[in-house]
């Protein structure tokens, strides 16, 4: 398998050394693996420049852009750029002009593309997301949604794969993309490259995710969410939250959705399972009582968003 990883200007340290490590270890444990041995990875950096500099000032030595030409995998790591309202203007500037070239020419060529983070930005900016199902760090989803209508975008997701483009999540799933292009040739190494990077298998970002940093992209949104917080553990009405904010249900509907990429309903419920992680990490208060607080009249139907958003049962919770 030939995997060029592209490392641009500014580019992330960490992602593209952990796709460089899981690739590499990738390649050294194939032969431990019982039966058929894997064929082996040819592993390229390559550039727009034949030298670059990381975000954090490292410079990296590149091959040209040619050496990925016949690769089987174009792996573009994220960019350093932590600020949403700059993230959009580096990855449309002229400095990434090359970059999102060589993603469209790989494209063309029907080349697998696979990224993560912000990368899923210079991605969606040269357009060969549009139409595609993808997913980015849970934090920059609100901004990504608003900008790139045509790609479908599920912050949920650690890892998501549609028409060939794989795409992971905030700048620590770089491991979990690079486990999922090994897994592409050999399900078992990628296993195998998993427990000796002890690496856990996440399927998804929603329990990273914070409501309160999504909601503040948007004015009504932000003051639906505190509306929220202050009644958290009484009985709770979708139309009676517009009403109180002076917008119609469906107003309030359609600005959630679009900022947060999920139902006034659904963020309650994840705002809820918040407080309900807080009480159970710091209190010793029971479950029963945890759940009166924000908003259940019994543990079951807490029992049940806690398995379903965080993966976890209540008792695993407890510090």
């Amino acid at each position: 398998m030939k995997a060029a990883v592209l490392v641009l200007d500014g580019a992330f340290d960490s992602g593209v050394t952990g796709v460089l490590d899981v690739l590499h270890t990738a390649d050294a444990l194939r032969g431990r693996l019982a039966g058929a041995t894997p064929p082996p990875f040819d592993i390229r950096t390559v550039g727009v420049r034949r030298r670059v500099r990381t975000g954090l000032g490292h410079r990296i030595d590149t091959e040209d852009l040619a050496a990925a030409e016949d690769a089987d995998v174009l792996v573009v790591p994220a960019l350093m750029e932590r600020r949403p309202e700059d993230l959009v203007g580096l990855v449309a500037s002229a400095g990434h002009r090359k970059a999102r070239q060589a993603v469209v020419r790989a494209r063309e060529r029907r080349t697998p593309l696979a990224t993560a983070c912000t990368g899923t930005f210079l991605l969606a900016e040269s357009g060969v997301l549009d139409g595609q199902r993808a997913t980015t760090s849970w934090w920059l989803a609100p901004v990504f949604r608003e900008r790139y209508h045509r790609v479908h975008v599920d912050e949920s997701r650690m890892v998501t794969t549609s028409d060939g483009i794989t795409t992971a999540g905030a700048a620590f799933s770089h491991l979990d993309l690079a486990l999922a292009i090994v897994g592409t040739r050999s399900p078992a190494l990628a296993d195998l490259v998993r427990r000796y990077l002890v690496v856990d298998d996440r399927a998804a970002q929603a329990a990273y995710a914070i409501p309160s940093a999504l909601a503040e992209h948007d004015p009504l949104v932000s003051a639906f969410e505190r509306w929220v917080r202050e009644r958290m553990g009484e009985p709770l009405s979708i139309a009676e939250a517009a009403r109180a904010l002076g917008v119609s249900e469906r107003t309030l509907q359609r600005t959630v959705t679009r900022t947060v990429g999920c139902s006034p309903i659904r963020l309650v419920q994840n705002l809820r399972v918040e407080q309900a992680e807080h009480l159970l990490r710091t209190t010793s208060l029971p479950l029963a009582a945890v759940a009166r607080r924000v908003g259940y009249e019994s543990p079951g139907p807490l029992r049940a968003l806690l398995r379903d958003r965080l993966g976890r049962g209540a008792r695993s919770l407890r510090g």
